[in-house]
């Protein structure tokens, strides 16, 4: 019955079902499987049926529905009977009431508990809730006492195409690579519908595509969306935009759809060549730029993007491939043309290159579309530019003997403007490489000179720098360097390499090699040296000693006999000539000392002193040392004791006629504290009034005494202050009351007062300018002249 419905209007299936669900069940003629059982009566006992009763009767079953169906969504003025319940035992007599329980008894579902009739009083939604499990039972309507078990029943919502269908995860993005062939895959949607998948075709959905023709297609019942066109080109379009709809119920005439949008954007493959925006290029550069320097950019347009576009740049002809390079910014996507060498206007203005690109990434399923680079031609203007001076060469070396003459020309440098209006050049040196000023140059032909004496042996080499600047243009200067070599001449005579002193034994043997010497020379001669040996012409006969040359060029001196004595003659002095073989050769007189020494037996230097010999027999040199170390001590200890003898004889005050004016004093005990009675007497320390008579005291002169210092002259008033402290000093140093030099006095006890009272203003209430110094005249001349002073400054504050 549903299927036959199934394509009529809601509005006119819907009542007749509710109808056909509404009649009464009917028994069938035979069963033809398991029907439902809602109510039936009670069963025959089975002893009161007979064998053939039981073989011939059967208990009635009273058949009705298990199953009730409900149409979602229909609402109308009264209620929906979804069925009937009724019972076998039911006579009519209206003596059975109907009870209902279970899900949405009372709220949803309502039972008419005489008929059994049960009706919908609300609207429902199946996809909310698609069945309701029920239970009905038959009581007594006097007793309700139930009259059979209960039994269980399902009310099933039917299903309506009331949902659209929906793209949960719209809208959509995909990408494709541009110029894919036909039917290429793109990416598929999924559309869902709430209602009954298995129930009629309400959830079964088509889709199509409503807009994003005729670039791609949809398959109705996958949704895989496919390119409809070959060869799409991302240059010419990049992004499309699709419009997809799902439609249920097959797709048929009011059915219910819904739509998304799928952007489309094509990727990029390298199906473009690079091609330069002009065939040619122009730029110009001054001659002197530096090298590295970027002259120009160059760019080959590419219509793909990313790695795709990327593009190697290459110098592949010209006249200037060794001055130019070429190099590829990846950021800009251009080439960048730089200079590799310098450039010279005067030699050569232009210079011509054939620059090519070509994509570093190229895909092989597009090389039909044509080579995959591009060529153009770079003209390259060069400037004229104010160039400094250019040396002849990069440094020079000259060569000098150390004899040269002064102002003699040692060597000469050149240089020259390369411009075409050529300046002339001025020569100088850098005097922060000549400090000493040893050479000179002339400014105009750039002739260097000797200034001052050169000394091969003090300097071999000086290196100096020569500017040439161009009179025109003094900011245009170049610098070279200049190594001048001191060649050397024969101007130092030889000489005994070191100081020889040579010792003869005594009992040496005549032919007796003395000592053995060599020379040296300061000079360094290009063959090495070579020294010639000799005596003195009157020294050639010499009877005592006699010399003989080395084959590693030094000088061996032999004795001729014996028996020297070093009481006849200790010392012998051999003067020797030594010549070397530079042109001209130049020789010195050296002179070896020979000392006659005692010897041991077997040749061992012991002494050679003549004193020696007054020494008594059998008395050793290291003897005689130990008895004069004695005799030295004995008479430090005997010069000490005496010393210290006289200065404890020495007074302990100090001389009157000593001035001890200005003497500083240092004291280095500053006493044993109370217990010390040899410093000072503590008794000295109280209370004069407390103290009978004088007590003795010992004075301990200081060890050091400075020279008195002449003190300065007489004041403005003529008081003699240097007097002064002399004559209290003196007191002082005369008074054997006064303390002690090296001991410090701390007194506890201030005294009784003075005459003169207290100089204090601390408890004066009155100003300076009211008081009066005249009392300072009662203490006599010496204070006279600071009450003067005292009343001349009160004078001066009134003022």
């Amino acid at each position: 019955m549903p299927e036959r419905l199934a394509g009529m209007p809601l509005d006119l299936w819907t009542p007749l079902l509710v109808l056909w669900m509404a009649l009464p069940p009917c028994a069938p003629a035979a069963p033809t499987g398991p029907a439902p059982v809602f109510l039936g009566g009670p069963p025959l006992e089975p002893s009161r049926l007979s064998d053939e009763q039981r073989v011939l009767n059967r208990s009635k079953r009273g058949w009705v529905w298990n199953q009730m169906f409900v149409l979602e969504e229909f609402s109308g003025p009264e209620p929906i009977l979804v069925g009937r319940l009724h019972t076998d035992l039911d006579p009519g007599s209206k003596k059975i009431k109907y009870i209902l329980s279970g899900d949405g008894a009372g709220t949803i579902f309502q039972i008419n508990d005489i008929t059994g009739d049960i009706h919908a009083i609300k609207r429902l939604d199946r996809e909310e809730k698609a069945e309701y499990t029920l239970t009905a039972q038959a009581v007594d309507w006097e007793t309700n006492k139930p009259l059979e078990p209960p039994s269980e029943f399902i009310i099933k919502v039917q299903d309506i195409n009331d949902n659209a269908p929906e793209f949960l995860n719209g809208p959509y993005h995909a990408t494709v690579p541009e110029m894919s062939i036909l039917g290429t895959s793109v990416t598929n949607v999924t559309a869902t519908d709430a209602d009954d998948p298995v129930y009629g075709n309400s959830a079964k959905l088509v889709y199509s595509i409503l807009e994003g023709q005729p670039y791609f297609s949809i398959e109705p019942e996958t949704a895989i969306i496919k390119t409809a066109l070959p060869n799409m080109d991302r240059e010419a379009k990049e992004e499309y935009l699709v419009v997809i709809q799902a439609k249920d119920m097959g797709g048929h005439s009011g059915g219910l759809s819904g739509t998304t949008t799928l952007t489309v954007t094509l990727t990029d493959v390298n199906d473009n060549p690079p091609k330069f925006a002009q065939s040619l290029y122009h730029f110009s550069v001054p001659e002197d730029v530096v090298l590295g320097t970027a002259i120009g950019r160059v760019k080959a347009n590419d219509q793909d993007i990313g790695e795709n576009a990327q593009s190697s740049y290459d110098i592949i002809d010209g006249d200037g491939t060794a001055l130019f390079e070429i190099t590829s910014d990846a950021q800009a996507q251009d080439g960048i043309i730089r200079l590799r060498k310098p450039l010279d206007f005067e030699t050569k203005k232009s210079y011509t290159l054939k620059v090519e690109a070509a994509n570093v990434h190229v895909d092989p399923r597009f090389s039909s579309r044509g080579p995959f680079k591009d060529t153009a031609t770079v003209k390259i203007v060069v400037e004229d530019a104010d160039e400094p001076p250019v040396f002849s060469s990069p440094t020079y070396l000259l060569e000098v003997h150390e004899n040269a003459a002064l102002n003699s020309v040692i060597g000469q440098v050149t240089a020259r403007d390369p411009d075409i209006t050529s300046s002339p050049i001025r020569f100088s040196i850098d005097r922060h490489t000549d400090l000493e000023r040893q050479f000179n140059i002339n400014a105009d032909d750039g002739k260097i000179t000797l200034a001052t004496p050169l000394d091969r042996e003090l300097s071999v080499w000086h290196n100096i720098t020569i500017i040439a600047t161009e009179i025109r243009n003094h900011s245009q200067i170049s610098r070279v360097p200049v190594a001048i070599k001191v060649l050397d001449v024969n101007d130092n005579a030889p000489e005994f390499a070191s100081e020889y002193e040579a010792f003869l034994c005594e009992n040496g043997k005549p032919g007796q090699v003395i000592q053995t010497v060599s020379a040296m020379d300061k000079d360094d001669p290009k063959n090495g040296h070579y020294f010639l040996y000799s005596l003195l012409p009157e020294m050639v006969n010499n009877p005592n000693f006699t010399i003989k040359k080395n084959e590693d060029n030094s000088l061996s001196i032999l004795a001729k006999h014996n028996g020297f004595n070093r009481q006849k003659q200790e010392v012998y002095l051999l003067p020797i000539i030594i010549s070397d073989s530079g042109n001209p050769p130049l020789s010195s007189t050296s002179t070896l000392t020979i000392r006659v020494c005692g010897c041991s037996s077997d040749g061992v230097v012991q002494s050679c002193n003549v004193e020696a010999y007054v020494l008594p027999i059998g008395l050793s040199m290291g003897a005689l040392i130990a008895i004069l170390a004695c005799i030295i001590l004995l008479l430090v200890i005997v010069v000490l004791f005496v010393t210290l003898r006289r200065h404890k004889n020495e007074p302990l005050i100090i001389k009157d006629d000593e001035d001890v004016r200005e003497n500083i004093i240092r004291y280095d005990d500053e006493g044993g504290g109370e217990e010390d009675t040899e410093a000072f007497d503590i008794a000295t320390l109280q209370n004069p009034d407390g103290v009978s008579g004088l007590a003795p005291r010992r004075d301990v002169k200081p060890e050091l005494q400075l020279l008195p210092r002449r003190g300065p002259g007489a004041g403005p008033g003529g008081v003699d202050v240097d007097e002064f402290i002399s004559v209290r000093l003196h007191e002082a140093d005369s008074d054997p009351a006064a303390p002690p030099y090296d001991s410090i006095q701390v007194y506890g006890y201030e005294g009784r007062g003075s005459a003169a009272g207290s100089l204090s203003s601390l408890g004066s209430g009155a100003s300076d300018s009211d008081q009066s110094f005249d009392y300072l005249s009662d203490w006599g001349p010496r204070f006279q002249r600071l009450g003067e002073l005292y009343a001349g400054g009160a004078a001066d504050a009134d003022t």
